[in-house]
């Protein structure tokens, strides 16, 4: 059997194609000439599939989408609190090339617009760093998650710095606020070679799926970042990735999104799969036109507004009683929710019964989902219950130092 879903992702181009509205960027040269009726559309799942269809292989401009990744690449460099330090994570309200900073720390609102996101580039590596390494850092890094080697655009580059006032201007605002250390020019140059690195919506996929699955590369096993890293990037893009569309996109679409004036989109969605669009035309916003309807269509198709709450409740925990033996088989992942029933239910065993925990249904446990779990089966032991694990795939991980404490496998 063929998978069905590179034909439903073929549909949705087919059934938005004749969407024509916007135009290709026009105030850079490169971007100008882009065909506009490129579109292709890409999933990469967490457990590593991915699936496109349309013009997939088609390589243009990272240019903003990168903003989120090189955010990471910064935390990763200097630390959360030092990135903090320089650049918020409020939403703007304002268009992504503004000249706006916060009234009295100076900082920009957040680092997806251009103000953050050239100070964004300027922490990378370290405070002595070059503009070749910074530069090296960030395609090395964004070659590692797109599971490819990636290389930058130089016409693009060229073009694009050819008409970088604006960002110099905003560049040199910065530094006369001393958010910027240093020269100004090196900066802006490096930033704008790190928005001409050439992807594509599979390259877009991967990269945000990596986020998804809270830093794991899910193609190559890689760990790129640690969860709380990946958990920050896609909680700014929620907030801040569509500019000053961020509240509607939220609102009705419901995946965290960051776009890119070359006509590519990425979402991700945690634990389920990163996205990846490309088609020129842009609105008023420099958004995908298309690209946004297309996930706008996905998101009611396939359930995947972030905030959907209109699913039928699926019991974690089902309870089976026999000769004396209480057996607790959990199943899907188990998170805080789920964990919670189940203590619940280990509080109601009958003084001499036995307990078995079958785990051979389970995805994932959450980290409180683990210590709550494990925590309920030192208490049923302490109280003097036989208590046996049934975990085949070993989802439910050893306690550390009370790694005594855990039953044996069944």
């Amino acid at each position: 059997m063929r998978t069905p879903i590179p034909d439903y992702l073929t549909e949705v181009l087919e059934d938005l194609r004749h969407q024509d509205g916007g135009a290709p960027a026009d105030y850079i040269p490169e971007l100008s000439a882009a065909d506009p009726e490129r579109f292709a559309l890409a999933l990469t799942t967490t457990l590593g599939q991915t699936f496109s269809a349309g013009d997939d292989d088609v390589e243009f401009s990272i240019q903003s989408i990168s903003k989120p990744f090189a955010y990471a690449a910064a935390i990763i460099d200097r630390g959360l609190d030092r990135v903090l330090g320089s650049v918020g994570v409020e939403p703007s309200g304002e268009a992504f090339n503004e000249l706006s900073l916060e009234g009295e720390s100076h900082r920009p609102k957040n680092p997806m617009i251009n103000a953050g996101a050239i100070t964004v580039h300027a922490l990378l590596v370290g405070p002595e760093a070059t503009q070749e390494q910074r530069v090296d850092r960030i395609l090395t890094f964004f070659s590692h998650l797109a599971g490819r080697r990636l290389r930058i655009d130089e016409d693009v580059f060229t073009s694009e710095l050819e008409h970088a006032h604006r960002n110099l201007a905003i560049a040199h605002m910065l530094a006369s606020y001393d958010v910027l250390d240093g020269e100004v020019d090196p900066v802006v140059e490096g930033y704008t070679k790190q928005c001409s690195i050439l992807v594509t919506v599979r390259d877009l996929s991967a990269m945000s799926a990596t986020l998804a699955t809270g830093g794991i590369q899910p193609v190559t096993g890689e760990r790129l970042m640690e969860p709380d890293t990946a958990r920050q990037v896609m909680a700014v893009m929620a907030a801040a990735g569509m500019y000053d569309a961020a509240g509607d996109w939220l609102t009705r679409v419901g995946i965290p999104a960051k776009s890119g004036v070359a006509g590519g989109m990425v979402g991700v969605l945690p634990d389920q799969v990163g996205i990846g669009a490309f088609s020129p035309r842009l609105s008023a916003q420099g958004n995908s036109v298309r690209g946004g309807l297309a996930f706008e269509r996905m998101s009611a198709d396939m359930g995947m507004h972030l905030f959907a709450s209109d699913r039928a409740r699926v019991d974690a925990v089902e309870v089976r009683e026999e000769e004396g033996t209480v057996t607790f088989l959990l199943q899907g992942i188990v998170q805080f929710t789920a964990a919670s029933e189940l203590l619940d239910l280990m509080e109601q065993v009958d003084d001499e019964a036995s307990v078995v925990l079958d785990a051979s249904r389970v995805h994932a446990f959450s980290d409180v989902g683990r210590r709550m779990t494990l925590e309920g089966v030192r208490r049923l032991r302490l109280d003097g219950h036989e208590v046996t694990v049934s975990d085949p795939s070993d989802a439910l991980p050893d306690a550390g130092p009370d790694a005594e404490e855990i039953p044996a496998q069944v």
